[in-house]
């Protein structure tokens, strides 16, 4: 039987997954395991050791305590966005290169100014 606790963990590392552009694929290669597991961490079928919860903790850069919060609750993950658009906006450009998005807010800047 799945444990609820399980479910919300798999949630939290899917969320941050996603959030950061990693694949499964990427993200089991990090941490040494084959991404079928991830697939499984993150559904909540299997339970994630506390040794492959701090290594996925390391590759995703969130304490592990993040993925316990709300766990009392029962809270979704909440990014503070309201679609999977914005969501995918924040991802991309938390992979871009600083001096990338440094320009890219001086686009977004320079656009807002203009008047439509």
């Amino acid at each position: 039987m799945t444990h609820p606790a399980d479910i919300h963990v798999g949630k939290r590392i899917r969320h941050q997954r996603w959030l950061k552009g990693i694949t499964q694929q990427q993200l089991a290669e990090a941490v040494g395991i084959k991404f079928q597991q991830i697939q499984k961490y993150e559904t909540g079928a299997n339970r994630v050791s506390a040794s492959r919860l701090w290594d996925i903790a390391a590759t995703l850069e969130k304490p592990v305590a993040y993925f316990f919060e709300g766990i009392e609750t029962g809270a979704e993950p909440n990014t503070d966005l309201d679609n999977k658009d914005e969501a995918l906006l924040v991802a991309d450009f938390r992979r871009l290169a600083k001096h990338q998005q440094t320009a890219l807010r001086n686009v977004q800047s320079a656009m807002l100014e203009v008047s439509f």
